[in-house]
């Protein structure tokens, strides 16, 4: 028997052709294959606009909870065997920030003889409660505090008279702007206030405080060096082993008399946040994703139904099953990919607008963005492989006969 020439072989289709061929049912159903889509992207933008709001408003808890103290923790000197106040080590900030999973450090010290007055001229009794510290450039960034007025201490101004004072101090002194021409007495010496902080619920001893910088406190207020209190930023899954290790790090030679603050019970509760989040995450995302997948499988089978008479047509001018089969699969994935992509560019917008109404930050997951598409498309060879097969399966006179 003679062998079939290659004119009588089926076409090969390529890509191209394969794309052609499975647009061709979105072309001669516009209005169907824009509402298929439309629903499938209504599922997308619903789901990458759940997982965007949703992040966002998590990266907003974030904020909030961090200006809560979630990984600050405070080292401070304790007591002696013998009841004294103890000291901690100059050394001790240097020390501190050698610890690896520590991201910032920052001090401050007593300075016990310099009492602060408005000017010269207030009895020396009436000292008002303010109290003077030596700070360290870096504190601000480490507390989280913000000022109310002028700027903070920098490199230059931490060698001069120069002064930041706590919210309540500036209230009790009667001062409420910063600049050249405001000064006030710090340990018997002027002090140019620069900067006026609001509350800090982080260091609440900082709001009756006048706060000079560490070179002119040695130099003019006769500060000895020794900080009073650390300060400590983490990560925060290593917070606890952080604070472990602390006492030891901050004074080797008696670790005992140190005191190390607890972590925030914030960190506990933005933990549990980020959990409950992400698990209703996962389920809104199925659920959005299981929803376009029965409008693509519901599309292609009414597709193949109406479509019998092409498909007769088709297998009568030697088209092949798989070839068949290709067309509607593709036809499918198409819808699938127009769908997604325009549910996640919906989504986007969305959720950027909601985040700019609400003044979150704009967190929009490419995770949720790219796995929205890609589970669209697998949905969607899922849902029209049935109606692809089913449709490959009809022979050609059973699909002309219904005509």
């Amino acid at each position: 028997m003679a062998a079939i020439g290659p004119s009588l072989r089926p076409a090969r289709m390529w890509p191209g052709d394969v794309v052609k061929v499975g647009a061709v049912g979105l072309r001669t159903r516009p209005m169907r294959a824009f509402l298929s889509a439309l629903g499938i992207a209504i599922g997308i933008a619903a789901m990458v606009a759940v997982v965007g709001i949703s992040s966002s408003s998590r990266a907003d808890l974030d904020r909030t909870l961090a200006s809560l103290g979630t990984n600050l923790l405070k080292v401070s000197p304790g007591q002696t065997l013998t009841g004294d106040e103890a000291q901690l080590p100059n050394e001790s900030e240097a020390m501190v920030a050698r610890i690896a999973p520590v991201r910032t450090v920052s001090a401050i010290g007593l300075i016990d003889e310099a009492k602060v007055y408005r000017n010269s001229k207030i009895d020396e009794a009436e000292t008002g409660g303010i109290a003077t510290y030596a700070a360290r450039t870096g504190l601000r960034e480490a507390i989280g505090a913000r000022l109310r007025a002028g700027t903070w201490l920098n490199e230059a101004t931490s060698t001069y008279p120069a002064t930041v004072l706590g919210s309540a101090a500036a209230e009790k002194l009667g001062i409420s702007q910063a600049g050249p021409a405001t000064q006030v007495v710090i340990g018997g010496e002027l002090f140019t206030v620069v900067g006026i902080l609001e509350p800090a619920p982080l260091a609440e001893e900082l709001n009756s405080a006048a706060l000079v910088g560490w070179p002119v406190a040695k130099s003019e207020l006769g500060f000895d060096g020794h900080p009073t209190t650390v300060f400590t930023r983490s990560d925060d899954a290593s917070v606890e082993a952080v604070r472990s290790v602390l006492g030891a790090t901050a004074n080797p030679e008696a670790p005992n008399e140190v005191e190390v603050s607890r972590p925030s019970d914030a960190l506990a509760a933005r933990q549990a946040a980020d959990e409950a989040l992400t698990g209703l995450l996962l389920g809104l995302g199925a659920v959005a994703l299981l929803v376009g997948g029965v409008g693509v499988a519901n599309t292609m089978v009414i597709s193949v139904l109406e479509r019998r008479s092409e498909i007769g047509l088709r297998r009568s001018l030697g088209a092949t099953k798989g070839q068949i089969r290709t067309q509607f699969l593709a036809e499918s994935l198409l819808l699938s990919a127009l769908g997604g992509a325009g549910g996640a560019l919906i989504g986007s917008l969305v959720t950027g607008g909601y985040a700019i109404y609400q003044g979150w930050p704009i967190i929009i997951p490419a995770w949720a963005v790219l796995g929205g598409i890609g589970a669209t498309l697998a949905i969607g060879a899922l849902a029209g492989l049935y109606p692809a097969v089913r449709a490959s399966r009809l022979s050609p006179t059973e699909a002309l006969a219904t005509t």
